[in-house]
């Protein structure tokens, strides 16, 4: 069986394996639920099965690189917060509930931790200011030791190194870093005998004379305890971050990763090639849903921790009419949100209408940077249909037609998106079988990317609320030209 890169969208992943399952975390960057828990069988077909939190318990704070790791029968997931400190979660099952985070170390700047037991020991790197470091913990990783130490600093020779994966393998313990950034570096691997060095240094993946950049940020897997594998990110600008699979070579005690022309020189990353493990299964993400559940799908994400008071699953997808604030999109906490699956896609989605007071209001988005969103809004005791663009940062959102009086009972949102470059995506938004023609883009900026979601708002207290029948996404990659 053939597979193409990219295998699965995500950033930054993580992977173990656990007899013949593999599990995956990725960054969650702002939105919530943190830190997504994918499941495989081969490392090529992935389902969303989990997040290890449903919020973070500082505002503003940001999930990179997170760990996975399995140990004495429990799962494990660590996360750094640069300005808070290092925390953890563990589970007896991925699949289900994880324990709440709690602190290990409680210090700004590190990043990225990831532990390693060894003779009864638990070893925790991490990194900080282009510079790997170690300190210990106990088993359990509920006690860490005050001190630190520096094992190995990248600022001269490997600028920008961060997320360090750390694994015992023969008689050595190999790092697995970044370097050069998310957006245009490469990998390193990292060697030494003991835990705190001295390490050895190679550059085990760069992008060479494919067009897949930035290839790091990544997680070596065993396949089957003989074989192994490589996992990372591409970013790929408004498209958010994609992993891609990289066979992998062991030779004179060095992991080399991707395709290998050269045993002395670092690989490159293949479009494609065989399934590492020989079973197929019907796992994937998908896009849409017909709102059919009694619980909201896993897929949908907000900008913060979500409030159970926003919606409800009844008869389709609830979304009551909260307060807010601000007049911006961009304020608004009650973003219902899935990243991007497809370079070109269309998105169709069905609302039944129930504002309420003036300023009741519910709409489609494309969310990024710049961002623009087709509503129906109620005013002088009347729906208006509009369509607004905006972007992060901005103090109002504006207007781009006339306000158009609608008096249905049901609405039906839809955008087409066509892929233009990786740095932005291009779309327009439909209403009543008319394009509106204005050219609308969702730039990058934010390493996940740009989302599409629905949302419902209002300007004072109301019991109005808008209910989605369905979102449904069509990949149309084959109908259009990748220019």
């Amino acid at each position: 069986m053939k597979y193409e890169n990219p295998v699965v969208n995500g950033a930054d992943p993580d992977v173990i394996r656990v007899g013949g399952d593999f599990f995956m975390v990725t960054s969650s960057y702002n939105l919530a639920p943190c830190v997504p828990v994918l499941h495989s069988k081969n490392l090529v077909e992935w389902q969303l099965v989990n997040h290890v939190a449903d919020g973070l318990p500082f505002p503003l704070a940001s999930v990179r690189c997170p760990s996975i790791r399995y140990h004495n029968g429990k799962y494990y997931c660590l996360i750094g917060l640069p300005d808070y400190g290092i925390f953890v979660s563990e589970t007896y099952d991925p699949c289900k509930n994880w324990s709440p985070l709690r602190p290990l170390v409680e210090r700004e700047g590190l990043e990225s931790p990831c532990p390693v037991w060894h003779n009864g020991k638990c070893f925790v790197v991490f990194s900080i200011n282009s510079q790997i470091a170690v300190f210990e913990a106990d088993e359990d990783l509920t006690q860490a030791g005050e001190k630190f130490t520096v094992i190995y600093d990248g600022r001269h020779n490997f600028p920008l190194t961060e997320a360090p994966k750390i694994y015992r393998y023969g008689r050595y313990f190999y790092i697995f870093a970044s370097a050069g950034g998310t957006k245009s570096g490469w990998q390193i691997c990292l060697r030494a005998e003991t835990v705190y060095g001295p390490y050895e240094s190679k550059v085990v993946l760069m992008q060479g004379i494919t067009d897949v950049n930035g290839p790091n940020n990544g997680s070596l897997v065993s396949v089957d305890g003989e074989s192994w594998a490589f996992l990372h990110s591409q970013y790929r600008g408004a498209y958010g971050c994609a992993v891609h699979l990289q066979p992998v070579k062991y030779v004179n005690d060095w992991f080399l990763c991707g395709e290998v022309f050269d045993e002395n020189l670092a690989g490159i990353p293949v479009s494609g090639g065989n399934y590492p493990v020989d079973i197929q299964t019907d796992y994937k993400t998908e896009p849409s849903d017909e709102f059919d559940s009694e619980t909201l799908s896993l897929k949908w994400l907000n900008p913060v921790t979500r409030q159970a008071d926003w919606f409800e699953m009844k008869k389709g997808l609830k979304l009551k009419c909260r307060y807010y604030e601000n007049s911006t999109l961009a304020d608004i906490p009650q973003l219902f949100l899935q990243n991007v699956q497809y370079l070109n896609f269309s998105v169709k989605t069905k609302c039944r209408l129930n504002l309420l007071n003036d300023g009741d209001e519910v709409g489609f988005c494309v969310y990024g940077i710049e961002y623009a969103y087709i509503c129906v809004v109620r005013r002088d005791g009347q729906n208006f249909l509009e369509i607004r663009k905006g972007n992060v940062g901005g103090s109002v959102d504006e207007t781009l037609c006339q306000s158009q009086p609608y008096d249905e009972n049901y609405v039906t949102f839809q955008i087409s998106a066509k892929y233009e470059d990786r740095h932005k995506l291009t779309y327009k938004v439909t209403f009543g079988g008319s394009a509106f023609t204005h050219k609308f883009y969702a730039k990058g900026g934010v390493l996940s990317g740009a989302q599409i979601g629905i949302y419902a708002r209002a300007n004072s207290e109301s019991k109005g609320c808008g209910t989605f029948k369905f979102f449904r996404v069509v990949c149309t990659d084959n109908r259009v030209s990748k220019t």
